[in-house]
């Protein structure tokens, strides 16, 4: 997916997200304390995060399968890793040096 950047905060698709609702997702995904590992009849094993804001406290949201326990917690300490690079990004491009 491709994400453009405009003055007004960033838009996929050509249409406004609400930057506001994107920090809150991200600032909750960032905790690993709202992630858990399932181990499915096939013996992967599945990590899910919690869905944020739902009445019943029992969706959990998948994200990746992984044939190791290891691998999977890996692969959410990866995932959160991209998220708190997503999050630093939302207030636009950081700038990495100037001219005068």
């Amino acid at each position: 997916m491709t994400y453009f950047y405009t003055s007004g905060g960033y838009q996929k698709g050509g249409t406004e997200t609400n930057t506001e609702d994107t920090k809150e997702f991200l600032e909750y995904v960032t905790q690993k304390k709202h992630w858990r590992i399932t181990q499915l009849a096939n013996g992967f094993y599945q990590a899910e995060y919690q869905k944020k804001g739902t009445i019943d406290e029992n969706v959990w949201i998948d994200i990746t399968r992984r044939e190791t326990l290891e691998g999977c917690e890996k692969a959410i300490d990866k995932t959160i890793e991209h998220y708190k690079t997503k999050l630093e990004f939302l207030d636009g491009p950081k700038v990495v040096k100037t001219f005068s």
